[in-house]
């Protein structure tokens, strides 16, 4: 092929309502995406900043000082109340589920009015259990509250794969904090669990597993946009590509598509390179992240690189739009049609 086929929107979308977000996709995309989020609008914004909440309100957990910089040092941090018992702790409702409810109301009747194609299917971003635990709990009460959070965000994948058609709805796993685990930044990015490797797959494995048949299951690899800054640079592909053979293997049923990140300043033959040691399943879709803002010579430049190595991918932006300026996102929308191939 010469060009990638198709294109893919993460997730958040800095806009400020669903039908926004649904309408500006249809008007600019159709035809280029086979799944539309909803922009993760209002609180869900700043990705799972507003889980702090979820933990605040819990009468048997309590706010504790951070105590450590660096990334995310300005997030708050809870731990169990003295004496509470974890297997007792009930987080719901998270948020999630009652969202996608709602936006698919709207995202269904956009579809019949015509804004969105037919056989566009709704899709529905999830971080990790370990993200939110990662990023909001103390390191001694981590194991602790990671089976209720589990739990809680699992509960809520059922309530939305119960209320959403399977043949309208897509879910996409967020594996971030992850990522920094595998690469061994330390800090809050610390694992409670060893070893690291092999817990990260089986807990992915696990979310993975909560998605029924029928409804599109696919996964975002991301080296965090946290204030537009990485959590490191990565050097190349290759622990992306581990990782995606990695959850290749774990799969128990097809995974849609894959979603990896590319800088803004690689487009060198030795980033990529990795790549070609991805097994990537015949029926699922690759999508690079190298679409960046008000940079169309280079996005076309590591296309050009990227082909090289793979020659089926779709494109994307690096993570989700949530952090970049609005004023971006209609180059960003016409980036992503005019380097792809309509469906």
């Amino acid at each position: 092929m010469s060009q990638p086929q198709g294109a893919h929107l993460v997730g958040s979308v800095p806009m400020d309502t669903t039908e926004e977000v649904l309408r500006a996709a249809g008007e600019n995309l159709r035809g280029h995406l086979r799944r539309v989020p909803d922009g993760e609008t209002g609180e869900r914004e700043g990705w799972v900043a507003f889980q702090a909440g979820v933990f605040a309100r819990h009468p048997d957990i309590t706010t504790v000082p951070r105590g450590d910089g660096g990334y995310a040092a300005a997030l708050p941090t809870y731990q169990l109340r003295d004496g509470a018992d974890p297997a007792g702790i009930d987080l719901r409702p998270l948020g999630y589920a009652d969202a996608a409810e709602a936006s698919y109301r709207t995202f269904r009747q956009l579809r019949e009015q015509g804004v969105l194609g037919e056989r566009t299917r709704f899709l529905v971003s999830l971080p990790t259990p370990v993200a939110s635990v990662a990023s909001f709990v103390t390191a001694a009460d981590q194991p602790r509250l990671e089976p209720a959070y589990q739990a809680a965000l699992f509960a809520e994948m059922r309530r939305i794969q119960n209320a959403i058609p399977a043949a309208d709805l897509a879910i996409q796993c967020d594996v971030a904090v992850e990522v920094a685990m595998w690469e061994g930044l330390g800090g809050i990015f610390t694992p409670w669990f060893e070893p690291v490797r092999e817990g990260t797959m089986d807990r992915i494995g696990q979310m993975m597993a909560q998605v029924d048949e029928g409804v599109e299951l696919g996964v975002h690899l991301c080296y965090g946009d946290y204030e537009h800054r990485h959590y490191v640079q990565p050097k190349d592909t290759a622990v992306l590509t581990e990782l995606g053979n990695g959850l290749f293997a774990r799969a128990t049923r097809p995974l849609n598509w894959l979603h990896l990140p590319v800088p803004k300043d690689r487009d060198d033959d030795a980033y990529f390179a990795p790549l070609a040691e991805l097994r990537l399943p015949a029926a699922t879709e690759l999508y690079l992240g190298l679409v960046h803002a008000d940079d169309t010579e280079g996005t076309r430049r590591r296309i050009t690189t990227a082909l090289g190595v793979r020659p089926r991918f779709g494109v994307a932006t690096e993570c989700g739009m949530g952090r970049t300026p609005r004023a971006e996102v209609p180059g960003l929308f016409r980036q992503l049609a005019d380097v792809s191939a309509a469906w």
